[in-house]
This record gives C-alpha cells, structure tokens and sequence, in this order.
C-alpha cells in the first residue's frame, strides 16, 4: 500500500492504496463515485469512461499509480441534477438516453473529442462513439445530443 493523491471533480483525495489497483475500483470503493461502471473489465465497452488529462481514458484497466498528477473528471464531475453541464442538458433535451449504464463513456468521450477538436465531422464523431457500447441502440438520439452540444456550446 501507498499513499497516492488523486485530484478528482476539481477535489484533492489523498488514499493510501495499492498502486496497481484499476482506477475504477478507486473511485468506485473509496470515493464512492458511481458514473463509471464496471462493464467489461477489459477496457473494450467503455462504462467505465473518465477523463484525465484532457483525454477520455478507460479506468478499469488504468493503473491508479499513473494518475497521480491527472486531474480526473467523471461524470459527477461536469454538473448536477440542479445544474446539468451543457452536455448532460443536450442529452436531457434530445431525450438521449434510456438505462444509463454507458453514459460515462457516452458523455465523457464525446466531451474529450469536441474539447480537442471543436470542429469534429460526423465521421469522427461516429468513430469516437464507437469505441462505448450501448445495448439500448439509442445511437442516433446520442449523435444527435452530441452535435447539439457542439452547437448550442459552441465548442
């Protein structure tokens, strides 16, 4: 066990854990934070989604010894029901989601991509988006959120 300090939602945490412990089960277990899912444990369905460095990354199969200098985003960290982040409120409006369990990846892929490149093509949008699984199928209701809050946000 080691101590690690971890910056995640803008907070500072510092856990004294194993340093090859996923990401995941730390933010899960320790931080008790619930937007990142446990899907596949094989960094492939992308439930378990965070953004750390500007990048959405996969924390199921990320080491928590390598984070120690990212700061981690979640899902709970980009607005509240009070409050939703322009792209949650893009997801509300266009009635884009059904059970939920991908939103992480969803949200937070779609939130790195359009932060690194303001100007993605549908084609790199849809390319994004495949790499999160969504057994509801409701792709098109996401893209659409997706552009949505390109536009409204003008990011």
């Amino acid at each position: 066990m080691s101590a690690i300090t971890l910056t995640v939602n803008g907070r500072s945490h510092t856990l004294d854990v194993d340093l090859t412990t996923p990401l995941l089960y730390v933010l899960s277990d320790d931080l008790e934070l619930r937007g990142p899912k446990f899907g596949c444990g094989l960094a492939q369905c992308g439930a378990c989604t965070v953004i750390a460095g500007g990048r959405a990354i996969r924390s199921c199969v990320t080491p928590v010894g390598t984070m120690d200098a990212a700061d981690i985003i979640t899902l709970e960290g980009l607005g509240t029901a009070e409050k939703p982040h322009p792209i949650q409120r893009a997801f509300i409006d266009e009635q884009a989601t059904q059970c939920g369990f991908c939103l992480s990846g969803v949200i937070l892929t779609a939130k790195a991509l359009l932060d690194e490149n303001p100007k993605a093509t549908d084609e790199q949008m849809r390319q994004a988006m495949s790499t999160v699984l969504c057994r509801c199928f409701a792709h098109v209701r996401m893209l659409r959120a997706i552009k949505r809050y390109a536009r409204e946000a003008g990011v």
